[in-house]
């Protein structure tokens, strides 16, 4: 355990001006606080806190950390108060052990969702003072340094995952590669043993083996730049088990292919030394093609530069070589904590610097759009795992995105409103489908439209959280409308079948009864088919409960109702929101309909001849009587199936394709259900307005010589 004097002179080593006093009295108050509490392994607990101001002292942070390292756990785990901390050490330590203290005490909840609200406080505490995220790395790091001794396996499989989940690649995103890597290796040795242990013993013999290899190649790089006329520092620095294993698993290769395992670091002076050092390596040793990256000019989204190249040699080795300057080098080791680092005559750095990051802002823009803690969770986890592509706007910004990134997450990390409003995509000048996934280098150019909004279907394509946290919020917004108009209606026409008239009063009455948070939540949840429309009349209207001879209550549902031709129309309802479309009997307007109310998903829309409603005849309840919206039918475009079986021989296809199209129809899509040497067999989607539409193409397809049969088809 380092003791006081040790840690007060390892901050004043890097910091002449910090505030010694404050240090002592933090280090005391911390001892004391804890006094004769014990770790798991039986050390006095208050090395942990010791060790963890020891840890951000060695990443050179200001006094002000280093003092929060010591306190952070006094508030929850000794009888310490905030007020006590505020008053002895001021209000902007007091802010910050308040900031890790919040989150320490969320994290001991092992519930899932608790996590994500774990995760979802961290980044609004960071996006305030980036050193409440700086002191809980630091505070995790220790932790899995310790957590052997943790009697529990669950508890201790349970850190190691939260580690590698989420503070590995929250330290990756803020440019601390080397507490990444150890925080990586550490959850790796405890979540898969036998695979870490096995990399170890097979690096161990690899050394033993290759004896002077690493300091070999060291030598032979420095005097390759020397008489080139590079001044350059060179070190060896073997890649860590974790590191290997994943590459292993990303490549599908054993150990012993793998001809990387020691990376290489050349550290020159400026950025032109860079390029000019790259230069002479790739001129004394060929390159492997395709393993070379320029992260100078296209930083990582984390603020990482280096060149990185990988050539055959020095020593005939298969060498993986990272170029930088002195600066980068420190930003690639510390990250954000680089810029923590005093300077003599600067003042300390900005507490708010969290918010200077775009990764930062674009997850608190996730924060906002998101419906909870657990789905913010799943979307930061998708920006925090993916590699990179960087592509261009027009005007030549440069916007870096996930792999597998779509022109639908480009134009959302240009802008919100553009993602929003984007109707169309142009990539390197061509216009392309807006799902086409963009490639490193690509020019994208984004069409708008005003008034257009996100539609549903992005989201089964997109990768980014910002992008698909939009296309939520948005879909969930336009659903609620959807689902309050639909109860609306449905409400309306269960009154009127019954001999009542739907009033306010009335509606009121039944979200009270039924514990439906307002009348709009009422019609919602009768839209969503979480309510029965019986049951809220039934609420509204209790005095209608008949009982049978033996004075049971008779449902509704068992009763008829009366009919007078009422039916709910499908007004301004979109597809696959409220109201889905059934994919067994496609119906299109003109034709008889009905509804099933589906719990939790809305109506769905059957003909009233499909073989499928008899499945439903013992819940009469979830009948709706629904009829199109003759106002709609000219707007909407409906799909139609057809069975065509056209002859073998050149141009049939052709034929019936014209034929659709000449009669305003859209191919959605085509499929060969059954092929002989005479004919083929086709499934055709169609898009059209109407039954009435779709039977003039079935009958002009009739008239074609080439189509030997067309019927309209049902699953």
């Amino acid at each position: 355990m380092m003791r006081q004097y040790e840690l007060v002179e390892l901050v004043r080593s890097y910091d002449p001006g910090a505030d010694e006093d404050c240090l002592n009295r933090a280090y005391v108050f911390s001892m004391q606080a804890h006094g004769g509490q014990k770790r798991a392994n039986g050390d006095p607990y208050f090395s942990h806190p010791v060790e963890v101001a020891g840890i951000l002292a060695g990443m050179k942070l200001d006094g002000d950390s280093i003092v929060t390292g010591l306190l952070h756990d006094t508030i929850e785990d000794t009888v310490a108060t905030l007020d006590e901390i505020d008053r002895l050490f001021g209000p902007k330590i007091g802010r910050l052990v308040d900031g890790v203290t919040k989150l320490s005490r969320l994290e001991l909840q092992s519930d899932h969702s608790q996590q994500a609200e774990n995760f979802r406080k961290l980044f609004l505490a960071m996006s305030e003072d980036i050193r409440v995220l700086l002191v809980k790395l630091a505070d995790r790091l220790h932790n899995m340094r310790t957590l052997a001794p943790v009697p529990s396996v669950e508890k201790r499989r349970h850190v190691a995952r939260e580690t590698m989940e989420i503070y590995a690649p929250l330290a990756e995103r803020i440019g601390m590669q080397r507490l990444k890597d150890e925080l990586e290796d550490l959850a790796f040795a405890e979540l898969n043993p036998e695979a870490h242990g096995s990399i170890v013993a097979r690096l161990d013999f690899l050394r033993a083996e290759g004896g002077d290899l690493v300091a070999g190649i060291e030598a032979e790089l420095h005097g390759t730049l020397e008489k080139a006329g590079v001044s350059g520092e060179v070190s060896g620095r073997e890649k860590r088990p974790y590191s290997i294993w994943r590459k292993m698993e990303r490549k599908n290769v054993p150990f012993e292919q793998l001809g990387d395992v020691v990376a290489f670091r050349i550290v020159v002076d400026d950025v032109p030394a860079c390029y000019q050092a790259l230069g002479v390596v790739h001129g004394a040793y060929p390159m492997v093609p395709g393993h070379f990256k320029d992260y100078i000019s296209t930083p990582k989204l984390n603020g990482y530069q280096s060149l990185h190249t990988v050539v055959y040699g020095p020593r005939q080795q298969r060498t993986e070589i990272q170029i930088r300057t002195g600066g980068m080098h420190d930003y690639a080791e510390f990250g954000v904590a680089a810029h923590w680092v005093y300077k003599q005559g600067d003042g300390s750095a900005d507490p708010h610097e969290g918010r200077q990051y775009r990764w930062v802002r674009e997850l608190l823009d996730i924060l906002e759009h998101a419906a909870g803690p657990e789905e913010f969770l799943e979307h930061t986890k998708l920006e925090m795992f993916q590699d990179q592509v960087f592509c261009f706007t027009p005007r030549g910004d440069l916007i870096a995105l996930p792999s597998g990134a779509t022109s639908v997450d480009f134009a959302y990390a240009v802008h919100s409103q553009v993602g929003d409003t984007c109707v169309g995509t142009k990539i390197n000048g061509r216009l392309q489908p807006l799902r086409t996934q963009l490639r490193n280098g690509d020019q994208v150019e984004i069409v708008t439209a005003k008034g257009h909004t996100p539609s549903p279907t992005w989201e089964s394509f997109v990768v980014t959280g910002r992008a698909r946290s939009r296309i939520r919020r948005y879909v969930r917004s336009q659903q609620r409308e959807q689902y309050v108009g639909l109860g609306r209606s449905i409400l309306e026409q269960t009154f009127v079948q019954h001999g009542f008239a739907l009033d306010a009063a009335t509606a009121e009455k039944a979200a009270r009864a039924l514990n439906v948070k307002g009348v709009d939540g009422l019609y919602a949840a009768l839209g969503e088919g979480n309510v029965t429309a019986l049951a809220a009349l039934e609420a509204g209207h209790p005095e209608i409960k008949r009982r049978d001879a033996g004075g049971t209550v008779v449902p509704l549902a068992r009763r008829r109702a009366k009919p007078d031709g009422y039916a709910v129309p499908i007004r301004g309802l979109i597809a696959g929101m409220a109201v889905h479309y059934a994919d067994c009997c496609n119906p299109l307007p003109g034709e008889r309909i009905v509804g099933i109310v589906t719990t939790g998903k809305g109506v769905t829309i059957h003909t009233i001849d499909c073989d499928l409603l008899q499945t439903f005849e013992e819940t009469p309840e979830r009948w709706v009587d629904v009829a199109w919206d003759a106002e709609t039918l000219d707007r909407d475009v409906h799909v139609g199936r057809m069975s065509v079986i056209v002859a073998n021989r050149p141009g049939a296809l052709g034929a019936m394709t014209t034929v659709i199209a000449k009669h305003s129809g859209n191919i959605s899509n085509l499929k060969i259900t059954n092929r002989s040497s005479q004919f083929f067999e086709f499934m055709v989607d169609v898009e059209v307005r109407d039954v009435k539409h779709l039977t003039g193409i079935i009958a002009a397809l009739r008239a074609d010589p080439s189509v030997s049969a067309v019927e309209r088809a049902r699953d």
